[in-house]
């Protein structure tokens, strides 16, 4: 299943199964086999062929979280000073730990990490950043900004036109 580089091959069916579960992870069994054209069993072979090679790692519930409390959403473009495994092994240790650190990229570039925090006010955000200040490996820099309105959420990767067939 997996090729010499490490990627699994899929083809056209598991292709649209994945499609399909991306845009509603409940679906019946039998809901997502009909979609594919599948019998259910073949169907149900193939979603459980993709979660143990690991194409599948989990399923989710979307949280529309301003119908349920008010929060502030804040991206931190952060730079570390000092750029040795261990400093990046440290920030990221104390970042997995942060409670309202819902998403932590490390990018190239000027800056190191692109953290995304969901609090519940604009001061619960102040002490987090005191916090990353205070206790982080040398921070050298930690820009903030505010998401005013998320004018395109996740609900999926473009497959079609990642995913290639030989």
């Amino acid at each position: 299943m997996k090729d010499n580089d490490g990627t699994v091959s899929l083809d056209q069916i598991d292709l649209r199964i994945l499609e399909r579960l991306q845009a509603d992870g409940r679906m019946t069994n039998q809901e997502l086999a009909e979609s594919v054209g599948l019998s259910a069993s073949p169907c149900l072979n193939r979603v459980r062929r993709l979660e143990k090679a690991g194409v599948i790692s989990c399923y989710q519930a979307h949280v529309e979280l301003s119908k349920v409390c008010r929060h502030v959403d804040v991206i931190a473009a952060v730079t570390l000073r000092d750029h040795g495994l261990k400093d990046f092994e440290v920030f990221e240790e104390m970042l997995s730990e942060m409670r309202f650190v819902v998403e932590c990229t490390k990018v190239s570039g000027p800056i190191d990490y692109l953290v995304r925090f969901i609090c519940p006010d604009v001061g619960a955000y102040q002490m987090l950043s005191d916090e990353l200040l205070r206790l982080g490996p040398k921070v050298s820099n930690l820009s903030s900004y505010i998401v005013l309105k998320t004018v395109k959420p996740f609900r999926g990767l473009a497959l079609d036109g990642l995913v290639s067939f030989k």
